[in-house]
């Protein structure tokens, strides 16, 4: 899948402006506006990070702090696209400092859209995500100019999806950024679109609408000459042809990306080039050519994945071969000497050399082993040390947003915050008490994560934020921790989903084990902040989320309930139709209005 900020480098323009810079002489400021233009259209990465580093030196000398940006940024896709990503990932922050101190907002959306891409690449799918969400935030209040960052944004977010196999919603975003590309008349940003989409179909098994935008994009990009996106639509084309039992073709189309990928030192391509080829080798049955290749993709993986480590256990090898090498010599030169005082030596000293000998011998050998151990319990540990910070990091995400989770990481607390317009959504199950007691435990716990599952995945897609399930309650927000002026219809939109995933499913299961549904929202301001000390909880508090509950409990099956403050801000959108219910009696507010809210068919 491909990965990245969308690039519009043209390698025709670099040329050009590399030998008007060498046959003219121009003033620093000019100087550094075409060292600028040449990091930014620039193909080879090696030739980006030369052209970035002089305009990085040259802008502060003139203390230009836009240009600075500039040549951070370029320099952070250069290491991205040498796989170098610790590296990317330090220019990217240097950028984004900059940007911040600027007040540049649209580039500091344009900045998080590239350290997404990083964490994409690294497999962080909850920081990837958070970025992306961040930077569509930033953008989507913007002057029209910034159309094509936003579309960027949407379509690698589009991106993550398809890569956690979340079709419909990749689809979603791709089709957000389609149109925003299609109306700037941004034809590369049109072929990466078409690209990804062919990706999809091809995944679908829509083979022929999948080799059609496939072909068209790899047409475009050509005429670009960008290689990277190339590379993965090439290998998706060679799956479609392999399903097709069309292996020999298969095989052209995997050995023309991996050609590419060699020919531009695209790592990761590379990598993945010899992985498509050696798995085409092991269906087809030639288990030798597909080992042979495996390797290959095992030496790029290790290069692209764990340099630092392969350095340190192979220097630690070296050292250790030395030291042996040291005791052998020494040992021979002692076997020598030993030969030539046999000689003038009798039987009793003869034996007490031999004991020598074998005592120096299993002195090696304990050498040996102890280096051996000793350098296996530090690779071990190593590896374990690692694996459990992941894991508690990717458990801390999973608990609470990704700013909270910073936050806490970095503070050892988490300060409560206020957010002015908030939207809150109860769902309940009618009678469910009654439902839980025909069950056992298992089939009780299997049936609740069935439905909240997939609560999860469609408040996912429409940017929402899961609080908490108590029970078969189960509760979201939208507009926090990052605020939005369409969160109230983002959250209707949530809700009428769930209500039609919940009917769908009670038309299929028994209506002895059908489960009703409802749902009530609420708008207006809340408290949020982390409580407890060892078992993090992130929670929101106030008269809003009390109010939220009373809606779902004076609601309908089936129906979604909603208050006056949301009903006040959701009444400007066509596709949605209200009924007025009047004022109801709500337990410690009195009479109450309430509308139900559903789409118009």
């Amino acid at each position: 899948m491909f990965y990245g900020t969308i690039f519009s480098q043209n390698q025709k323009i670099s040329d050009s402006l590399k030998i008007e810079l060498k046959e003219n002489s121009y003033t620093k400021i000019e100087k550094l506006k075409i060292l600028e233009d040449i990091a930014f259209e620039e193909t080879n990465a090696e030739e980006i990070i030369i052209y970035s580093n002089l305009l990085i030196k040259n802008a502060k000398e003139i203390d230009s702090i836009r240009l600075e940006y500039s040549g951070y940024f370029q320099l952070g896709n250069a290491y991205r696209l040498k796989s170098d990503l610790k590296q990317a990932l330090e220019n990217y922050f240097v950028a984004l400092k900059i940007t911040v101190d600027m007040q540049a907002i649209p580039k500091q959306a344009k900045v998080k859209i590239a350290i997404a891409d990083a964490y994409s690449i690294m497999g962080d799918s909850k920081n990837a995500v958070s970025y992306y969400r961040n930077s569509i935030n930033l953008l989507k209040n913007e002057k029209e100019e910034f159309r094509i960052d936003l579309a960027s944004a949407q379509l690698n977010l589009g991106d993550e999806y398809f890569n956690q196999q979340k079709l419909d919603s990749a689809l979603f975003y791709f089709n957000e950024s389609g149109k925003l590309f299609k109306a700037a008349d941004y034809k590369i940003g049109e072929a990466y679109n078409l690209g990804n989409v062919g990706l999809v179909y091809a995944e679908k098994g829509q083979h022929t609408k999948a080799e059609k935008n496939l072909n068209e994009a790899i047409k475009v990009l050509t005429e670009n000459e960008d290689y990277y996106p190339i590379c993965v639509y090439l290998n998706a084309i060679a799956d479609i042809y392999y399903d097709k039992n069309e292996v020999r073709k298969a095989l052209q189309f995997a050995n023309r990306s991996l050609k590419l990928a060699k020919e531009y030192g695209l790592k990761e391509q590379i990598r993945d080039g010899y992985l498509k080829l050696s798995t085409i080798y092991e269906k087809i049955g030639q288990y030798k050519n597909s080992f042979k290749l495996y390797k290959k993709h095992i030496s790029y993986r290790d290069s692209v994945n764990n340099i630092t480590v392969v350095q340190e256990v192979a220097n630690a090898k070296t050292k250790y071969e030395i030291t042996l090498a040291k005791e052998k010599a020494k040992f021979q030169l002692e076997k020598k000497q030993t030969e030539v005082d046999l000689l003038n030596q009798e039987k009793k000293t003869q034996n007490s050399i031999a004991t020598a000998i074998g005592l120096a011998l299993l002195l090696i050998i304990l050498l040996a082993f102890s280096l051996y151990k000793r350098n296996k319990y530090v690779v071990k540990t190593g590896k374990i040390i690692q694996e459990e910070k992941n894991r508690s990091d990717i458990l801390l995400r999973n608990i609470l947003p990704a700013e909270t989770a910073k936050e806490l990481k970095e503070k050892g607390s988490v300060k409560a915050k206020k957010f002015d317009c908030v939207s809150v959504m109860f769902t309940d199950f009618k009678g469910f008490t009654e439902f839980s007691e025909s069950l056992s435990p298992e089939e009780l716990v299997k049936s609740i994560d069935f439905y909240f599952s997939k609560f999860d995945e469609i408040i996912e897609k429409y940017g929402l934020e899961k609080i908490k399930t108590v029970g078969d309650a189960y509760m979201c927000a939208g507009g926090l921790p990052f605020p939005s002026e369409i969160h109230p219809y983002k959250i209707a939109l949530a809700a009428l989903e769930i209500i039609d995933f919940v009917k769908e499913t009670n038309n299929i299961n028994d209506k002895k084990t059908a489960l009703e549904i409802r749902v009530g929202i609420n708008t207006g301001s809340v408290v949020a902040g982390v409580v407890g000390t060892k078992k993090f909880a992130y929670d929101i508090w106030g008269d809003t989320v009390n109010l939220a509950s009373r809606m779902e409990s004076s609601g309908e099956v089936g129906r979604i309930n909603i208050s006056e403050s949301t009903y006040n801000i959701l009444s400007k959108y066509k596709e949605l139709k209200f009924e007025f219910r009047g004022k109801i009696e709500v337990k410690g507010k009195g009479k109450v209005k309430m509308y139900f809210v559903d789409k118009i068919s």
